[in-house]
């Protein structure tokens, strides 16, 4: 069993999705009781929501309406194409 490899069982897809709602959940409750207030609250919504966009622009929008052509690997992959010099639909180099 190769532990570094893609995942490909669903029920464990599932139980990752699970894993990272409870620690958002987890860390989102820490951060309130830290400071009870709807101030603290609101700017954790907006965090929260405005980096969900991010990632939104940048798996989705990019791949599908800005370069179709290029599929990202990770964060990683994200930043080697935004600091690259190609036109939208090139391959990459290898």
């Amino acid at each position: 069993m190769n532990l570094w490899g893609d995942l490909k069982s669903a029920r464990l897809m599932y139980l990752k999705a699970a894993l990272f709602l409870a620690a958002g959940l987890a860390a989102s409750a820490g951060i309130l009781a830290e400071s009870m207030s709807a101030r603290t609250a609101f700017l954790l919504s907006v965090t929260v929501w405005s980096f969900c966009r991010l990632y939104y622009f940048a798996f989705h929008v990019i791949e599908h309406y800005i370069d179709p052509g290029y599929r990202f690997a990770g964060l990683g992959s994200l930043l080697v194409y935004l600091f690259q010099k190609r036109k939208p639909g090139t391959p990459p180099p290898h």
